[in-house]
């Protein structure tokens, strides 16, 4: 069986001809199949010596006829125009057509506006599927490369929701940014419409519903002093935050994730964004609470699924403090018997108090040193489960731990990036403010405030010295010293 390819201008008079012949002939001949391919006018130059191109072929009016063996795919044979069809049909076939001058030029004129037609209808279909625009800086990272087949699998955003991915990085990433399109293009996920590169900051954020800043800030002590790493960290933030304000969406979701500074980069890009949202900024501290879970669940001989409620409180990538004290383990074989459903307290399970300080609480807990040499994997599926719970939900009554812009709940200072208790529902986020606190988690929440302000100190001072007239949104030297002063380091 053969089928012939016909393709031409839209208001072409010989593509009109032929297409009557070519009907004609598909619905008197059983085995005869013919495919139309119409083009505008204006795009029929670079249409056709694109075809060519790829076939080698030299052709150069409208139409173009080839012929197709099906069932064997290879190239197509090349019958050429009108003329060579209308030979072609009359010896293979016996059958001619007389077709005049007016009836080629009103079915041209016909094909023209049926053409157009379908074009509009085309774009108003594709302008009805709005691919959500998530963009990710540092994308040469090996979390991005984690992160790409969560964003892609559906999972995180429903799976009735298309995305567009964009990554973004230093021009020297170049091929990195090039290589990662191309793995996330061979994953074809039906959900992940397109993949950008982009190495031009100043048309970063186009257009974008999402920003997961990956960028991170090498801290060591010997080399660099902290204020040197704050400043730094502030120059992301001034440059990315204005951006945002002005390319991207008006509801944009921003997300701060990494190994250093995660609070303070949310804080800077409230404090650089002031359109943004203070509500749309969040810091990922779901490393935390996850590496917590599946450590508590290996010693309980649980799955990591079946412990809830462990509680980040503070800075994420600092001073932050495992709060166990709301934890529950489902599943739990006990003296105490109940539903499926029915939680233990963790701390009533776990008798090993050492053990929860040397594997968990401590500052050289095991559990910093695994996070601490995490690859890639441990930090994207953190990111993807923060985004999947701000756009379908948390799970009812459990507490997700996330750093958002402070109002003064439990005592916390205001205007600081601190990771407490969150829910979240219908495309935004609560915290949980009815929890009660013990001595110990009042006085680790104190410290970790007292480390918040200290970098934010650094950090407006950063600010002040660039911009020494101030701005409405910076807090004055004067009111953090306040702040620092009436909150000792060791208790709220």
């Amino acid at each position: 069986m053969a089928r012939l390819v016909l393709a031409g201008k839209a208001n072409c008079p010989h593509y009109a001809k032929a297409e009557l012949l070519a009907d004609y002939l598909q619905a008197n001949l059983p085995d005869f199949r013919v495919h139309k391919i119409t083009q505008h006018p204006d795009k029929w130059e670079e249409w056709l010596q694109q075809v060519c191109e790829r076939n080698g072929w030299e052709h150069q009016e409208s139409p173009i006829i080839w012929r197709e063996l099906l069932y064997r795919g290879g190239k197509g044979l090349l019958l050429g125009g009108m003329e060579d069809f209308l030979q072609y049909v009359q010896r293979y076939y016996g059958v001619s057509t007389a077709v005049s001058s007016e009836e080629m030029l009103d079915i041209a004129e016909e094909n023209l506006q049926a053409h157009t037609e379908i074009e509009k209808e085309e774009e108003e279909f594709r302008s009805l599927i709005n691919p959500l625009q998530i963009w990710i800086t540092s994308a040469s990272s090996p979390t991005c490369y984690q992160l790409i087949p969560l964003l892609a699998s559906g999972e995180v955003f429903g799976l009735s929701t298309e995305i567009s991915i964009h990554l973004l990085d230093a021009s020297q990433f170049e091929e990195v940014l090039h290589g990662l399109a191309l793995e996330a293009a061979d994953l074809a996920c039906p959900l992940l419409r397109s993949v950008g590169e982009h190495t031009e900051v100043a048309e970063a954020f186009v257009q974008a519903d999402v920003v997961i800043l990956l960028d991170d800030v090498l801290v060591n002590p010997e080399v660099q002093p902290l204020e040197s790493c704050i400043r730094e960290v502030g120059e992301i933030c001034q440059v990315y935050a204005p951006l945002i304000e002005k390319n991207a969406k008006s509801e944009v979701r921003v997300i701060a994730s990494g190994k250093t500074f995660v609070n303070l980069k949310a804080m800077m890009m409230i404090t650089y964004g002031p359109s943004i949202k203070p509500e749309n900024v969040i810091a990922v501290a779901s490393s935390w609470e996850s590496a917590a879970k599946a450590m508590l669940a290996r010693k309980l001989n649980l799955s990591a699924a079946e412990v809830k409620d462990v509680i980040v409180w503070g800075n994420i990538s600092g001073c932050n403090y495992i709060d166990l004290s709301h934890g529950k383990a489902y599943g739990y074989d006990s003296g105490i018997r109940g539903p499926p459903d029915f939680p233990h307290p963790l701390l009533n399970v776990i008798s090993d108090r050492e053990w929860i300080h040397s594997a968990v609480l401590s500052e050289q807990s095991s559990l910093r040193s695994r996070l601490c040499h995490c690859a890639g994997m441990l930090p994207a599926h953190a990111v993807a489960t923060a985004l999947r719970h701000w756009y379908q939900g948390s799970p009812p009554g459990e507490a997700i731990s996330v750093g958002v812009l402070t109002k003064g709940q439990y005592g916390i200072p205001e205007g600081i990036v601190f990771s407490v208790p969150v829910r979240f529902h219908s495309g935004t986020w609560e915290v949980i403010t009815e929890l009660e606190m013990n001595e110990e988690t009042r006085e680790a929440l104190g410290r970790a405030a007292h480390e918040l302000l200290q970098e934010k100190l650094v950090a407006m001072k950063e600010i002040q010295e660039m911009h020494p007239y101030g701005a409405n949104n910076i807090t004055s030297d004067k009111d953090l010293h306040q702040e620092m002063e009436t909150l000792p380091a060791g208790s709220l």
